[in-house]
């Protein structure tokens, strides 16, 4: 298979799939006859011809035409922010934002019946609606195209207050004492520039923990659970350092 950009974007697409119907390299293995090793060098483009590459996206119910014209989808760009209709929309119902989230984060409908336990019916319905927002395509066989690119930012209102009336709480109840709590803390002093450069840390960290999704889900034998992850900055408060500081003081006195 050549290696140009057209390529390079098919065999993200039939990975995607592949991942998504559940075919792992040990599976690919043991339904083509060939060893896990030559698995994961078709997967990577490697030594893969069009009669493989066909195969390989029938299993998905797919063909090589079908593959290109998602691919050629894909290169033409994603919607990188939201309109403040389709923020409005999400933020009137927490169930159909956070649905659409876990499908940006590459979770398929299938996978998101089993995991949330909600009727086929109903996830079908909550599909539709966003179908008519823009946010997905539908595809043959179930499968659905997220048409946001999921390092979008959410910068308006209504989705900042839908996070501050459903997410924040989760966070406020963590017992950041327990053992298994993870979390991380520093304390520094910063100017405007400074602050701006570690938020475009901050940025490329989220973005990292997406491939980071990606290979889990590819490679990992282990259960995988949803997790939420923070990462905020804010002006740090002294008072009630200088509270203690005076407590302490009297006391000594």
């Amino acid at each position: 298979m050549r290696s140009d950009s057209s390529g390079t974007a098919m065999l993200a697409v039939l990975r995607r799939h592949l991942r998504s119907d559940g075919w792992t390299a040990t599976r690919l293995s043991g339904e083509l006859g060939v060893s896990e090793a030559t698995v994961k060098r078709w997967i990577a483009g490697r030594s893969l011809s069009l009669d493989r590459l066909d195969r390989l996206a029938g299993l998905c119910g797919m063909t090589i035409a079908e593959l290109a014209r998602e691919a050629e989808l894909s290169r033409s760009g994603l919607v990188r922010e939201l309109t403040l209709a389709q923020e409005r929309a999400l933020s009137a119902d927490a169930f159909l934002s956070l649905l659409f989230m876990a499908l940006l984060a590459g979770a398929s409908p299938c996978e998101l019946s089993e995991d949330f336990f909600l009727p086929r019916s109903e996830l079908d319905a909550a599909l539709a609606r966003l179908e008519r927002l823009a946010l997905i395509d539908r595809l043959r066989d179930g499968r659905i195209r997220p048409l946001v690119d999921r390092t979008l930012i959410f910068r308006k209102a209504p989705m900042r207050t839908l996070f501050e009336k459903h997410m924040k709480q989760q966070f406020l109840a963590m017992d950041f004492a327990a053992p298994d709590a993870v979390y991380a803390s520093e304390l520094l002093k910063l100017s405007n520039a400074g602050m701006a450069e570690l938020a475009e840390m901050m940025e490329r960290f989220r973005r990292d923990t997406h491939q980071l999704a990606e290979r889990d889900r590819e490679r990992t034998l282990l259960q995988r659970h949803w997790v939420a992850m923070l990462c905020a900055i804010r002006p740090f408060n002294t008072a009630g350092l200088q509270d203690a500081q005076r407590d302490i003081a009297v006391e000594r006195s």
